[in-house]
């Protein structure tokens, strides 16, 4: 802008400089052809008063630059300061010649192109009838320019500096205001009164950008907070599978420690059903696929991007971790096969027995017998239905029971007086110590724990062995142990001993009687209590399990 009005002003000063010296030239030459007339028209007077006193021989005297012409009545050339006389042709058709001898005077001017000169010709009648001309010299105007050029180069130049040196003030002057306009504070900038609109504009502009910024900063950061606190890994990328956007969840899930956004998404993963799923969703389709990362097994979701031309501009793509999920999958179908082959083997022993005894092939003696094992069967169906009952209960968290104050060793004591008959019968000693704690919990729950923990330690223990219940405290925490002597736990198998229906020894838990849910129930029972249960097993030596317990 600075530059602009530079060049404007400088452009406007040349102007009027050339406008103004083409007038002077025209006034200087109008005035000096104006001077020049009256002189000679002066001299001519003179010079006609002396021819008339004295004759024609006072011209002669006469010393002037002018050149004096004298004609007679018809033309010829009487005499001529400049020229001889008798070399002059007729001068009748002259026209300030001709003007004089009709009016007493004239006048006339004739330009020399070769020279560049006009001369101007006054004339007057005398009184004796003859002409006295006097004539002189004036230079045209382009020999009067061309005469003062090198002066009018030194003013124009010099003039030129002048005009740029104030254009260049002037404009600095000018836009000087302007350039100090704080841009943050425009409506207190005292500058024009032509820029206030326009300042009133930018404040109101700045206001709104601001807002804007500050919007999009706040949308922005919700967007940053909701994406790193979910749990499902968020990608966008471009249309050439490039990062624009990720959350610490698809790191993690991709177990990758960072990543760069301009960068491809497969640096994250190459495996071919990703990458076929990123090509499908950048062609404008859904593509929905589960791919294994490392132990998990995750879900990954690409939805196309489009723009407002129907054009697919990225892709977001959504990875859930489905790890859980499939694994409880596979427990419910692992628990549906093995419920039914355990309700199958009672039922079908039932159901055997049964159909004896209504064929009439048992003998009478014999039905007692038949009759105790139909028995014996339908309370090992009872009670593995029970056991379901209870473990899809705690699964689902579905206790409703009250907490209450329990003593731990009055519950411990009359779980093992339970179970005394039981462990007499094989010589398998029971006893507990520990203080006397009080615990605030469920009862139903804390009893169905404590009892399977001790059943199992009986079920599974070595004739002539012991079982140890042990109670403390551990700060505000209740930590009991069940300890027994019996066939312990193979150390590869310690894991799986919660999982339902698992078994350590199938024939000698088939021969106990046991349902395989027990350990399981207590898994979930301590869950829903929030605790927590740990297990040291040496085979051939006994296990100790320890339960630990909030004590409020």
């Amino acid at each position: 802008m600075r530059k602009k009005i530079f060049r404007s002003i400088l452009m406007v000063s040349v102007t009027v400089l050339l406008i103004g010296m083409a007038f002077l030239l025209g006034v200087l030459y109008n005035y000096f052809g104006n001077s020049l007339e009256d002189e000679l028209h002066n001299e001519a007077g003179y010079l006609s008063v002396a021819i008339d006193e004295n004759g024609p021989d006072i011209l002669k005297r006469i010393d002037t630059d002018e050149r004096i012409t004298l004609v007679d009545g018809s033309g010829k050339v009487i005499y001529d300061n400049q020229a001889d006389p008798s070399k002059m042709e007729n001068h009748l058709e002259r026209e300030e010649i001709a003007e004089a001898l009709e009016n007493g005077s004239g006048s006339a001017v004739r330009s020399s192109d070769t020279l560049g000169e006009n001369t101007i010709y006054y004339a007057v009648r005398l009184d004796n009838g003859e002409v006295l001309r006097v004539s002189s010299t004036q230079h045209s105007i382009m020999s009067i320019i061309y005469s003062l050029l090198p002066h009018f180069i030194f003013v124009f130049v010099l003039m030129l500096a002048l005009s740029a040196a104030a254009a260049s003030h002037v404009a600095k002057k000018i836009i000087g205001p302007v350039n100090a306009i704080d841009l943050e504070r425009p409506e207190d900038a005292k500058v024009y009164d032509e820029l206030t609109p326009l300042l009133v504009k930018i404040k109101h502009q700045q206001t709104t950008i601001e807002e804007q910024l500050e919007e999009a900063k706040r949308q922005q950061k919700e967007f940053a907070l909701i994406t790193d606190n979910m749990q499902e890994g968020l990608l966008v990328i471009d249309e050439n599978t490039d990062l624009l956007s990720y959350n610490r969840s698809a790191l993690r899930l991709f177990n990758a420690e960072k990543a760069e956004t301009g960068k491809s998404v497969y640096i994250l993963s190459r495996k071919e059903n990703f990458a076929s799923a990123v090509e499908t969703g950048l062609s404008g389709k859904h593509a929905d696929i589960y791919m294994d990362v490392s132990d998990r097994i995750c879900r990954v979701a690409v939805s196309p991007v489009t723009d407002s031309e129907g054009k697919t501009a990225g892709a977001v793509i959504l990875i859930t971790d489905e790890t859980e999920k499939e694994k409880r999958e596979e427990m419910r179908r692992e628990f549906s096969a093995n419920v039914s082959h355990e309700l199958k083997t009672p039922l079908t022993s039932i159901s055997g027995f049964a159909e004896i005894l209504k064929e009439g092939m048992v003998k009478p003696k014999d039905t007692k017998k038949f009759a105790g094992r139909i028995f014996d069967e339908a309370r090992r169906l009872i009670s593995l239905v029970e056991d379901i009952i209870e473990i899809s209960r705690l699964d689902e968290e579905k206790t409703d029971y009250k907490r209450e104050n329990l003593s731990v060793s009055s519950m411990a004591n009359q779980i093992l007086n339970n179970l005394r008959p039981v462990a007499e019968k094989r010589g398998i000693s029971l006893s507990y110590e520990g203080e006397d704690i009080s615990i605030f919990t469920v009862r139903a729950v804390f009893e169905e724990i404590l009892f399977n923990l001790c059943d199992n330690a009986v079920k599974y223990n070595k004739d002539g062995g012991s079982v140890l219940v042990k109670a403390r405290k551990n700060g505000d925490m209740l930590e009991i142990k069940v300890k027994d002597t019996g066939i312990g736990i193979p150390e590869n198998e310690t894991e799986h001993i919660f999982e339902r229906f698992y078994r350590v020894d199938k024939s000698h838990s088939r021969s106990i009687g046991g349902t395989g849910l027990g350990l399981s129930i207590v898994k979930h029972g301590v869950s829903c209590l929030k605790g927590s249960i740990e297990v040291q097993s040496v085979p051939g030596e006994g296990s100790c399990f320890t339960l630990t317990l909030p004590l409020a």
